[in-house]
């Protein structure tokens, strides 16, 4: 039984509410871009993907019922370019979702200006496109599996299996399906390569404890929940020969904004001689920004750190800082980049990218 993130059909979609995971498996209807907006702020949905193709299949869900945005072609383009920017500044570390509204946006306005143009011819092309990104999305984390699987085992273990760990949810939660970082674990998995996974809990949010671990579980891979604090001695302790990890957004020289707590997973991956490993489709890659000094991090209420199910932990009138994403430095991806295209240094990504995208 595959693990949906989320379940669609013209008109209707339907999310997995990751805030109830894993105590209950429950799907909430999203009935048009509000509902996507609330689900993208609040977490329900999360993953840089994710985010992106819940966002815009938001968007052709009530574009389906045939009168969102009026009864005009230029009306209707103008509605989605801007229902697509609030989506967009939802969540703004993730490139996905902004890479997303930029092509769906030119698409209705193109069709907009067409002759013979109707409401409704605008409404379908933003639509199909919509319905693209999805397919596209499970292709293209398929080949990140696979692509990775086959750079780590000639990278780290040419005879044997590798021992990996990872952090945040990477996986069919934060995807349309089957994941990145974590895709690259199945795809180990899957061919017999793989030892053992240790998964971080990934505070503040648990996404590492709630998420992972139940996917991990789910699948039947032979994993181990530790403490973030606890990564440095694993690497030192646990015969771990990788790391790999997600990302929201990688730019032009191959820094990575990722969960908080990916960028002191890479220094004590250096310090220990592992493999740094990123997995992430090219539309999460952004090169029009040059370092990552430019990314925008987003910060996420105080509450999600001082409170545990509605009860507060931390002492009163405690300031809080609470980063949702750090930037890990290019020097420190030290196995590579992953994408659909092809397995880069980040020396290379933008090049690389440019020549995948000709072929």
């Amino acid at each position: 039984m595959v693990l949906e993130a989320l379940r669609y059909r013209r008109g209707s979609l339907q999310i997995l509410d990751q805030l109830q995971l894993p105590q209950r498996s429950c799907y909430e209807a999203i009935r048009g871009v509000r509902d996507g907006q609330a689900a993208i702020r609040d977490m329900r949905v999360r993953g840089a993907p994710a985010i992106a193709i819940v966002g815009c299949l938001s968007l052709a869900v009530e574009l389906h019922g045939g009168t969102a945005g009026g009864q005009d072609a230029a009306t209707v383009a103008a509605f989605v370019g801007k229902a697509l920017q609030d989506l967009a500044s939802t969540r703004p570390t993730a490139r996905n979702m902004a890479q997303a509204a930029e092509k769906l946006g030119a698409a209705a306005t193109h069709e907009a200006q067409c002759p013979g143009a109707t409401a409704n011819s605008v409404r379908e092309i933003v639509i199909q496109l919509a319905e693209e990104m999805l397919e596209k999305d499970l292709q293209d984390n398929r080949r990140i599996g696979e692509l990775g699987a086959t750079c780590m085992m000639q990278g780290v273990a040419p005879q044997g299996q590798v021992t990996v760990l990872t952090h945040c949810n990477t996986g069919a939660l934060a995807t349309a399906g089957y994941g990145t970082a974590l895709g690259v674990i199945r795809a180990l998995h899957a061919r017999g390569c793989l030892e053992h996974v240790y998964c971080t809990e990934t505070r503040p949010y648990n996404q590492g404890a709630r998420l992972t671990a139940y996917e991990l579980v789910y699948e039947g891979i032979p994993a181990t929940l530790i403490a973030d604090s606890a990564a440095a001695l694993a690497l030192k302790e646990k015969g771990i020969s990788a790391i790999v990890v997600g990302a929201d957004r990688v730019v032009a020289n191959g820094d990575t904004a990722n969960k908080v707590g990916t960028y002191q997973l890479a220094i004590a991956a250096m310090h220990h001689g592992v493999p740094f490993y990123v997995a992430a489709p090219s539309t999460s890659c952004d090169l029009s920004l040059a370092t990552g000094d430019q990314i925008i991090i987003e910060e996420r209420p105080s509450q999600e750190l001082t409170d545990i199910n509605g009860i507060r932990i931390a002492a009163p009138d405690i300031g809080v800082w609470n980063p949702a994403f750090d930037v890990t430095p290019h020097d420190l991806v030290t196995g590579g980049i992953i994408t659909e295209l092809g397995v880069f240094a980040p020396a290379e990504l933008q090049e690389g990218l440019k020549q995948a995208s000709i072929r």
